[in-house]
């Protein structure tokens, strides 16, 4: 995994095959004004790399992980800051911090692993909204 990579920006890494995954990234698509952030699925090239590099396993996926700047956040931790950094009303998410991460994580934890029953799941990656294909990393 190239150092500049980590360094450079903001990836945020997701199961592309996971429908409420591409929702939450749809959602990040409309929200992100600025273009803040890039997405790399974790079935791909970067997205297994980025996962191995902070290691997390890619093959059981009940994290989320954002690298911003070299530095790598990780289940409510990452999604708090991802919201917040979409800025206005968005930065009220900080508050989520005000509860105990270990209580925070297991709740995200146990979400994450019952994400497909719940919500299901695509046969394959879902491709990049169009006009948006710069944004996702191979």
């Amino acid at each position: 995994m190239s150092s500049e990579l980590q360094r450079s920006g903001a990836v945020i890494v997701v199961d592309g095959a996971c429908v409420l995954c591409n929702g939450w990234v749809r959602f990040l698509l409309r929200h992100d004004v600025r273009g803040r952030y890039r997405f790399a699925a974790m079935q791909g090239e970067t997205g297994r790399a980025l996962l191995f590099a902070h290691g997390l396993d890619a093959d059981d996926p009940a994290s989320f992980l954002l690298v911003e700047d070299g530095i790598a956040w990780t289940d409510t931790d990452a999604m708090t800051r991802v919201l917040s950094g979409l800025g206005g009303a968005w930065r009220l998410a900080t508050l989520l911090r005000m509860l105990p991460r270990g209580m925070r994580d297991r709740l995200y934890r146990w979400f994450a692993r019952n994400r497909y029953r719940v919500f299901g799941r695509y046969d394959a990656c879902a491709s990049p909204p169009p006009g948006q294909m710069a944004r996702f990393l191979p």
